[in-house]
């Protein structure tokens, strides 16, 4: 695995919905080129303002809908742009030192797809299914028809997903998100990583799985870290339902993950209602506290850290609200909580200071239904977290804190004092 993860945290952003591009009725392909990534260029110093230094792109190639439904993964989506507006938003997040990670959706692909098209006879080297009176029946993903699934059994799909990860990495993407890595057998990743990083040795490859043994994932696919979808249903739940024992269990449990790897943590993504929606907006700044204290390599979704609002609903369109369109510049966003902005750049600076962070034992020190205290460390140097998510005083045990960094607790006497739904983060 390469070193730079352990420095990088994320800005994750949905391209089409961020751009404004047409997503729901459909999109024919080879339809004109319309140059809308220069929008996000312009939000890279944003990035770094942040103390932010990668940029986690959802999918940006051609497809139908959603981005999801690849149709050329060797295209750029025309409703983004085309390959020198790549390149453009390449060469600028280089200049900035900001990473790039691409999203690969190589589990399956849309039925304009030609893999799925050229299924003219009863052998396909690309799409698993069968042949049902003469007419081909594809395995779809999850349900969904419009996304047929790849054979990866097919020693022809590993040679495409390794053309692909190869010809992307050398146009200067630092890695991939495997989208739907879970659906995918390990035996198909462990086949195709190590191929890929014979020639590209600094890559990095993030598994988006919701669920099993991520350890065992991990190394039986030789991916080099998954989506920490445990902690952040922890944090939510935690706060959300006021059981902070929730979350103490996802902390011990996210621990167990280190001595195999360094998961990727999140509050928030272009799948989950937002965290101001989950939680309330005077409750972010403690999800945040929890996310840039605790082991990991963390990223913020794009808008969380001004404060928006958006519920994921389960039906036709139900993402939408959480991939909305942004402004020309941030100069023009005026929907700001300033407190939860003020909160990002506190902690993101923090752990920018402290990036052993990465790998970093959390120990619980005390804990109730509505009040936590956290203190992670290595050797003499450590970072400690109270949080009040209740509506009371507490007193919380604050161990070896010398110097609040972030919050707005008071210590004394070895313990921090939170007023109601107060929390601290202290260094010691």
């Amino acid at each position: 695995m390469p070193a730079w993860p352990e420095h990088v945290m994320w800005w994750h952003v949905y391209p089409l919905g961020f751009v404004g591009a047409p997503i729901r009725d459909g999109v024919d392909p080879d339809a004109e080129v319309v140059h809308r990534l220069n929008r996000l260029e312009a939000w890279l110093d944003h990035v770094i303002g942040l103390g932010l230094n990668g940029l986690l792109l959802g999918p940006v190639f051609a497809s139908e809908t959603h981005g999801y439904d690849t149709v050329d993964h060797f295209r750029i989506d025309p409703r983004l742009g085309d390959d020198g507006d790549i390149d453009r938003l390449l060469a600028a997040a280089r200049q900035r030192g900001i990473r790039v990670l691409f999203d690969g959706v190589f589990n399956h692909v849309g039925r304009a797809h030609p893999a799925f098209r050229s299924t003219t006879d009863k052998t396909s080297p690309l799409i698993r299914g069968r042949w049902i009176d003469g007419r081909f029946e594809a395995d779809v993903f999850e349900g969904h028809d419009a996304l047929v699934a790849l054979d990866h059994s097919s020693p022809a799909v590993a040679d495409l997903v390794v053309d692909i990860m190869c010809h992307w990495l050398e146009r200067g993407i630092d890695g991939w998100r495997l989208d739907a890595a879970y659906a995918v057998p390990t035996a198909f990743w462990a086949d195709v990583l190590p191929r890929v990083r014979e020639r590209f040795g600094d890559a990095w490859f993030l598994g988006e799985v919701i669920h099993g043994d991520a350890a065992d994932i991990v190394r039986s696919s030789t991916m080099d870290a998954l989506t920490q979808y445990e902690l952040w249903q922890g944090i939510w739940h935690g706060i959300s339902d006021a059981n902070l024992f929730e979350l103490s269990h996802a902390i011990e449990r996210h621990d167990e993950l280190l001595a195999t790897f360094a998961p990727q943590t999140f509050v928030g993504n272009h799948d989950v209602t937002r965290i101001a929606s989950a939680v309330g907006p005077d409750l972010v700044p403690h999800a945040l506290a929890v996310l840039f204290t605790v082991a990991g390599t963390p990223s913020v979704y794009a808008g969380d850290e001004f404060g928006w609002t958006a519920v994921k609903e389960e039906r036709e369109g139900g993402d939408d609200a959480v991939r909305p369109e942004f402004p020309a510049s941030p100069a023009q966003v005026h929907d700001v909580d300033e407190a939860i902005l003020e909160a990002h750049r506190a902690l993101i600076a923090l752990r920018r200071r402290k990036a052993w962070l990465w790998r970093a034992h959390t120990d619980v020190i005390e804990v109730a239904n509505t009040a936590i205290a956290l203190r992670t460390a290595i050797g003499d140097d450590a970072v400690v977290v109270a949080l009040n998510i209740g509506d009371d005083p507490v007193t919380l045990p604050a161990a070896d804190a010398r110097e609040r960094v972030a919050g707005d607790g008071n210590l004394i006497d070895g313990r921090v004092e939170l007023g109601p739904r107060g929390w601290a983060v202290f260094e010691a």
